[in-house]
């Protein structure tokens, strides 16, 4: 990954996807991994993130990836999707074998380096975001928290809603939290600056 200022996304491809039975690549290029509950906005952050309109798959009905996505980005690292949660339509059946998949690729990767949890900026965190976040600690990541849809409220409302946030995960006050619109975009270089901050460590 060059050390330059800016971060140009030249190649994005889906590479690979993983069902429940499935074994996972053997990647040798470094991982972010996207987490959040169904209709968060995870793809269209990511199509965002990679400058692309559809490489993944929007649907107005939640619950649409029920497999784990491997994007390789300018052939230098990749983006992983991970199976939206708290689906209510899901049989409890399901949603164990999504959550044994989601565990599953957390033990089993080697090159993760990170994890974002999304969450909607206009609600606060439901139960099903806290016990992911606290999930995520327990398998020994620290999770980014990105807080989607920010263009959906008035600035005034901002910095309470980040304040719900923080206080819902215990999160300290110099905790990072960044509001993001896959709409206007804003938020989104702020993430390609992290990014490119772990891949140049």
């Amino acid at each position: 990954m060059p050390n330059d200022a800016t971060f140009i996304i030249k190649s994005a491809e889906l590479e690979t996807v993983c069902g429940v039975t499935s074994r996972f690549p053997d990647n040798e290029l470094p991982e972010f991994a996207f987490a959040g509950k169904s209709n968060v906005g995870k793809s269209s952050l990511i199509n965002a993130l990679l400058n692309r309109k559809s490489l993944a798959r929007t649907s107005a009905q939640p619950g649409k990836t029920q497999t784990i996505n491997f994007y390789r980005v300018n052939d230098s690292f990749y983006f992983v999707d991970l199976p939206g949660y708290g689906y209510t339509k899901a049989s409890e059946q399901v949603k164990a074998q999504w959550g044994r998949m989601v565990e599953r690729y957390l033990h089993k990767s080697g090159m993760l380096i990170k994890v974002f949890l999304l969450v909607d900026m206009r609600h606060k965190p439901t139960e099903d975001d806290r016990l992911m976040y606290d999930w995520i600690e327990s398998q020994g990541f620290e999770p980014v928290i990105i807080a989607t849809k920010s263009d959906k409220l008035k600035k005034n409302e901002k910095p309470k809603a980040l304040k719900l946030i923080r206080e819902t995960f215990g999160l300290k006050e110099d905790s990072l939290i960044i509001p993001v619109s896959s709409e206007n975009k804003s938020g989104i270089s702020d993430i390609h600056e992290l990014i490119k901050n772990f891949l140049t460590k």
